[in-house]
């Protein structure tokens, strides 16, 4: 017989009935250290007291009115992140799944209204992750995001991670966008260098063609910038972002420039939900301590320290660990040993880690985690690691 849930998901044994900051409170009374941060969602902890007020205080006037209607958090949020962005426009959904459609579709109309809508493909690459909806699948275009669920939305051309040479050669008459993330997470926290950003957004330029960012992991304070790109000194056209803007609340958005949106006319998009009064205010809230550059200076310190005691956790145990990699605290360490035994360990010291694609785990603590707290962390990874050599 099937569950009442439906079994998509392969759930640790634990459940999590409190947050504080940096830990999770299991129902037995356990503490976890949290390294994942509900995947790079809670970035500003658990239980943040500026995100309670602000959730508290918006659900005790207004939940929800839908789009139909003027917002005036939506208005506010839209404000705030388009004078800390290259972004003109702003528009708001529920999920980062939300963003990559219709990061799509403002593609693809932008050049159908430029008389030109044989230019559909957009290009992308190994290791991608865009969401699991029918574009976001298609996007990435691996066999296990994509295996029963044809026919796929055509027009995405999939390329290897870092082949120069083939994104070259792939543009074509009909190619209309790049989509990347800055910083692949699900495909094993995979930078793109600087110099590369820099690369494409010249070969956009040089082409014709639309830059398409997608920020939704990396995005919102994660590398220790506001956005990932902004290390590159560059601008997409077309920014996908959620996870962290909404702290836990479930909100995503595309930022865009006024050029890039200029198809997205009245009637073209809608979204019931996205932007609704609860949302925005949070969202708000996030983005008042997230684009703060003194915050900004603390996440690039901790990112020091905690890439450093990483470092050295590696060192002392190469049997278990082989590299670390990432930017700001977005981290990953490549594995020798299996990367869900080393979580399933780390869940035996009650620290939480996220395994990743190239046998990686991810290490995304909430932002505000402190020194002592990185400190601990690796201690308990370190644990962990004796525990599966012991093994």
């Amino acid at each position: 017989m099937i569950p009442t849930l439906l079994p998509t998901y392969s759930r640790a044994p634990m459940s999590f009935v409190k947050g504080e900051g940096a830990w999770l409170v299991e129902a037995d009374g356990r503490r976890f250290l949290d390294l994942g941060a509900g995947i790079a969602v809670n970035a500003l902890g658990h239980a943040h007291p500026a995100l309670v007020a602000a959730l508290t205080e918006q659900a005790g006037a207004l939940w929800h009115t839908s789009n139909l209607y003027q917002i005036p958090k939506q208005q506010e949020l839209a404000d705030k992140l388009t004078a800390n962005s290259f972004a003109d426009t702003v528009f708001f959904t529920n999920s980062g799944t939300e963003a990559c459609e219709l990061a799509v579709k403002m593609a693809r109309k932008y050049w159908y209204d430029k008389g030109q809508p044989e230019k559909t493909d957009i290009l992308t690459f190994s290791g991608s992750f865009h969401g699991r909806s029918s574009a976001g699948i298609a996007a990435a275009g691996s066999e296990k995001m994509t295996k029963g669920f044809g026919p796929l939305l055509p027009g995405f051309v999939h390329l290897e991670f870092g082949d120069h040479e083939a994104l070259a050669a792939a543009i074509t008459e009909t190619t209309g966008a790049i989509l990347i993330e800055p910083v692949q997470g699900e495909g094993g926290i995979r930078p793109v260098p600087d110099q590369c950003l820099k690369g494409l957004r010249d070969l956009c330029d040089e082409h014709g063609l639309l830059l398409i960012f997608d920020e939704v992991q990396c995005g919102v304070g994660r590398t220790g910038k506001l956005f990932a790109h902004e290390w590159a000194g560059i601008a997409p056209d077309i920014m996908m972002v959620a996870k962290g803007i909404g702290g836990g609340f479930p909100i995503g958005a595309v930022l865009a420039s006024e050029e890039a949106a200029s198809g997205m006319t009245l009637g073209t998009h809608g979204s019931t939900y996205g932007g609704n009064p609860l949302g925005c205010a949070v969202g708000c809230a996030v983005l008042d301590h997230v684009a703060d550059p003194a915050f900004l200076d603390g996440v690039n310190r901790k990112a020091g320290l905690l890439r450093q005691k990483l470092e050295g956790l590696v060192a002392s145990h190469p049997d278990i660990f082989e590299s670390v990699r990432g930017s700001g605290l977005m981290l990953g360490v490549k594995c020798k040993a299996s990367n869900a035994d080393i979580v399933q360990a780390g869940y035996d010291q009650q620290v939480l880690t996220v395994p990743a694609a190239d046998n990686v785990i991810r290490l995304l603590p909430p932002l505000t985690i402190d020194e002592s707290e990185i400190a601990e962390a690796v201690e308990r990874l370190d644990a962990a690691a004796r525990q599966l050599s012991a093994a």
